[in-house]
């Protein structure tokens, strides 16, 4: 996989060097080029941004910058033999990156990204590009940065480890909190390693039992109570089909009941405190 990215800020695209994105460069198997949007800027102060139409505060990202360097970045990647390029666009109001979409992806031969700062970059620039290519509007959150960098190490790191040989164990990320295919999406539970006791601390002796059948059942009620803490809506949401008997009595003891109106089968919701089982 080639990923171009092109920004004002170089040097915060270096831990892209490190981890699991830095071997797989090493090894081959991604493609990073990291290109200065400001080596397409043509007078004497290197200007990218400029006052809105409309007027309102903060400055906007130039057409002519971006439109020449993706023009020069898209002409050397399809003479070296890329292909198939597609846009990624880091914004706030753009759609949710789950791991789905870091799925979808990750199937993608050419990733060009454009974090933005300031107000973002003139809309012309994405409309042009998408007569060329697809082009995903992304957002990580629902909070606001500086500028769409740290997005695109997010999303790099999410699509890099579902790459053929990126990650040692190739089953590593089936059981990935958020893996698509799933009835249920479920958070991962908590883990354990060596040794078996820190600081008074045992490991949960279910671990230690060999008990393979015993240690999924422990390991799916984990989540279940990880789920139904931190991410309820993933709960109210699943298809209820996908819990069988005994996730349905966790799901009881955590306080949670099957829509009476849907029986058998009906989404599960929260019971109000004080309300009988």
């Amino acid at each position: 996989m080639r990923l171009d990215v092109v920004t004002i800020f170089p040097e915060y695209l270096e831990p892209l060097n490190v981890s699991l994105v830095g071997k797989a460069r090493a090894r081959g198997q991604l493609d990073v080029r990291v290109h200065d949007l400001r080596a397409w800027t043509y007078d004497r102060h290197n200007t990218v941004d400029d006052t809105p139409y409309g007027g309102g505060p903060g400055m906007v990202m130039k057409t002519e910058p971006w439109g020449d360097a993706l023009d020069s970045v898209l002409a050397d990647g399809y003479e070296a033999g890329s292909h198939a390029p597609a846009l990624i666009v880091p914004t706030p109001s753009g759609r949710p990156f789950t791991q789905e979409l870091a799925v979808e992806l990750s199937e993608r031969p050419w990733l060009v990204f454009t974090p933005a700062r300031y107000e973002g970059i003139d809309r012309r620039v994405i409309d042009e590009y998408a007569t060329r290519m697809p082009v995903y509007e992304v957002s990580i959150g629902d909070y606001v940065l500086a500028g769409g960098e740290a997005a695109v190490l997010v999303v790099t790191e999410a699509v890099a480890r579902l790459l053929p040989g990126v990650l040692g164990n190739a089953e590593s990320h089936r059981d990935d909190s958020f893996a698509p295919g799933a009835m249920a999406n479920l958070l991962e539970g908590p883990v354990y390693t060596k040794p078996p006791e820190w600081r008074g601390r045992g490991v949960p002796d279910l671990l230690l039992s060999g008990h393979h059948g015993k240690i999924a059942r422990w390991r799916r009620d984990e989540a279940l109570r990880r789920t139904a803490a931190n991410r309820p809506d993933l709960i109210e949401t699943c298809d209820p089909k996908a819990f069988d008997k005994k996730d349905r009595e966790m799901l009881s003891i955590l306080g949670w009941a099957p829509d009476p109106e849907g029986e058998p089968y009906g989404r599960f919701w929260r019971r109000p405190e004080g309300m009988e089982q």
